[in-house]
């Protein structure tokens, strides 16, 4: 059966005539007519009975009706949901992200603008979002790990640096900021491997020479923060990931001298796909700023 004798079938069956039905349809009456017969002869079935001006619906027809009924139904709601999606009125973005500050600034006026698109965001570190872009099992992702790959697009969005946060007992508490020489010896928590975080701040050690001693390695923010805290040591977190906290607190590292990178990054081929230009297009008005 062709999607056209359905949907014609459909019409007469709902019209309770050809000609009412060719009306809806836009159609003329013989080729109405001309459909069904021919749906009718393909599998030797009746459909309609004919009566006067109108048809009435077989046994045969009455059944089909019900099945037909669910198949345009389920076209019609896909049509909707489509003529939804090219209007940015639903859709669902898949977004990596390195860490919630940048995420939630875009998101934040993404939504106002496209309150339709769901989102969901898995937040990573820049090398393995990197790879879920590649590979199309993320849309975007906020990335602080620059890259030379082609097949990725991407957009500048932010320059922080890196900080270090010390527990409220510690000494250097009542300041604002030291310089790398001082954290010489220091005990000091490191992020896990492809963090931006980390490759920055450690670049920075081994420019100038300062020795530090490494005591744990935990992959999220918030376990840096939770162990400094409990005064497991000294932690390294991103200027802009930095919420007061009145268990840690946070000084400028005054010869730092690095600042991170924070992208946007798309799959070059899809970087005009309908739900993510506008996300790029809020982060480069963001950026811009």
């Amino acid at each position: 059966m062709l999607p056209t004798q359905l949907r014609t079938f459909y019409a007469v069956a709902r019209e309770g005539s050809f000609t009412a039905a060719a009306r809806v349809l836009h159609v003329s009456q013989p080729t109405l007519t001309s459909q069904i017969k021919k749906l009718e002869a393909s599998y030797g079935i009746e459909l309609f009975r004919r009566h006067g001006r109108g048809v009435e619906l077989t046994e045969t027809g009455k059944q089909l009706l019900e099945i037909a009924h669910q198949i345009i139904s389920n076209q019609d709601e896909a049509i909707t949901f489509l003529k939804a999606v090219k209007n940015l009125e639903a859709g669902h973005l898949k977004i990596g992200a390195v860490g919630p500050y940048q995420a939630a600034e875009i998101l934040a006026v993404f939504h106002q603008s496209y309150p339709g698109i769901k989102v969901s965001v898995n937040f990573g570190n820049s090398r393995d979002i990197l790879k879920d872009v590649i590979n199309y099992r993320a849309d975007i992702g906020i990335v602080g790990l620059h890259t030379n790959d082609a097949t990725l697009h991407s957009l500048p969005y932010s320059n922080p640096r890196p900080i270090v946060i010390v527990p409220r007992s510690h000494p250097w508490s009542d300041r604002d900021s030291i310089c790398l020489s001082e954290l010489t010896n220091q005990k000091m928590i490191r992020r896990e491997l492809g963090s931006l975080t980390r490759d920055a701040f450690e670049s920075a050690l081994a420019r100038e020479n300062v020795a530090v001693k490494f005591v744990l390695e935990i992959s999220s923010k918030d376990g840096i923060v939770a162990a400094v805290a409990q005064n497991v040591g000294i932690g390294v977190i991103s200027e802009e990931e930095h919420i007061p906290n009145r268990h840690v607190h946070a000084l400028q590292i005054s010869d730092i001298g690095i600042k991170m990178q924070v992208l946007v990054i798309c799959h070059t081929d899809r970087s005009e796909a309908r739900l993510i230009k506008p996300f790029f297009e809020v982060a480069a008005k963001l950026a811009a700023r």
